[in-house]
């Protein structure tokens, strides 16, 4: 599993020139609902193993939770289960919001 920092992540997504990720989200539906970055692909944590057919797993899929935690638990997850390109996104959308833009709602 790699590892990305906010910053990392706003320049892939700003690059034009490299194909987008799959932008995970495994929060609850009532945080995706107050706050979630443009494009994501959301499943809850819990529904993940029931889930996780929806991804492909030859497609670099960054992994987005509210501090790092439940998506680095779901990206070790998606990794045994074969996924080529797992990367946690450190900090998740904390991070985000102190690094790339301060005015992303923060709870």
């Amino acid at each position: 599993m790699q590892h990305l920092s906010p910053l990392q992540l706003a320049d892939w997504l700003a690059d034009e020139t490299r194909s987008k990720p799959v932008l995970l989200d495994v929060r609850e539906g009532w945080e995706v609902q107050h706050c979630a970055l443009p494009g994501i692909t959301h499943i809850p944590m819990g529904e993940i193993p029931a889930r996780q057919q929806e991804l492909d797993p030859d497609t670099p899929t960054v992994v987005i939770c509210h501090h790092g935690v439940r998506s680095y638990q779901v990206a070790m997850f998606l990794e045994r289960s074969g996924f080529e390109t797992v990367i946690n996104l450190t900090g998740g959308v904390a991070a985000w919001a102190d690094e790339v833009d301060q005015a992303f709602p923060r709870y």
